[in-house]
């Protein structure tokens, strides 16, 4: 039999490259004004299915073919939080540092949002407070983090649920 596999060294991996290609295709959403499209928010979810099926299809390869659910979920949820560390990590310095403005354009366009539902004045005026109350740039970032944590989580078990194949109980 040979040595197990390092769930931690496999996540870390993919972990970096999903990181990396959602930080990407974040950029590209900022860049093109395109970060409330909830369309184009299926893509990342697609890439982080993308990402985590790659990774725990790599350990199973490693692992003589085998994947228990605990280890899939375990070198998911790996990825989802070193990806979203890193995504986090950059979305809270472009909007801290580079485009100083976003959300001020964001804020902006959910008013214009909450007016079209019919919104009152009064109404808006507490959206918009609320709404500020949660753009400091350490609870966004601690929010994607845990979101991607979470999110990664749910999804890894669905995936690991799929991909796992037991190891026969004797050998």
């Amino acid at each position: 039999m040979l040595e197990k596999p390092s769930t931690a060294r496999v996540a870390l991996k993919w972990g970096i490259i999903a990181g990396v290609a959602l930080t990407v295709y974040t950029l590209i959403l900022f860049l093109t004004e395109q970060v409330g499209n909830q369309s184009l928010g299926f893509i990342s979810i697609a890439l982080s299915v993308v990402f985590i099926v790659l990774a725990m299809r790599e350990f199973r390869t490693l692992n003589e073919g085998y994947l228990s659910l605990g280890e899939g979920v375990g070198v998911g949820t790996l990825v989802s939080a070193i990806s979203g560390l890193i995504s986090a990590t950059f979305s809270t310095i472009y909007t801290t540092f580079i485009d100083t403005a976003f959300y001020e354009r964001l804020a902006d366009t959910m008013q214009e949002q909450w007016e079209k539902q019919g919104l009152s004045d009064d109404q808006i005026e507490q959206a918009s407070e609320m709404t500020k109350m949660f753009q400091s740039p350490g609870l966004l970032f601690a929010f994607g983090l845990i979101g991607a944590v979470v999110f990664g989580l749910i999804l890894s078990l669905i995936i690991a649920a799929i991909m796992r194949k037991k190891r026969p109980v004797f050998d």
